[in-house]
């Protein structure tokens, strides 16, 4: 089964929600992946939120021609999220 990304919100520095074409719904943090000249710009938080969902290729990409494949997201073990923490903004 090839697999598609169908949406992609930024919530976190280098963390994705994604929801794929088979229903499952994770948050991942890429900053694993993130490796390499293509990517470092994505090291930036404020260029990583740049990304975008491809209508033809349905992944995630970034105005600099960066990508990641749907199964390599898919792998990434989900980040824990914390129900009503409150980020410390102070560090």
């Amino acid at each position: 089964m090839i697999l598609h990304i169908v949406e992609a919100e930024v919530c976190g520095p280098h963390s994705l929600r994604v929801v794929f074409d088979d229903g499952t719904q994770k948050r991942v943090n890429l900053l694993p992946l993130l490796e390499g000249p293509v990517f470092e710009p994505l090291r930036d938080p404020a260029y990583f939120a740049r990304v975008s969902v491809d209508p033809i290729c349905r992944t995630v990409v970034w105005p600099n021609g960066a990508d990641l494949a749907p199964e390599a997201l898919y792998e990434l073990s989900p980040e824990q999220e914390s129900i009503g923490a409150t980020p410390d903004i102070t560090s």
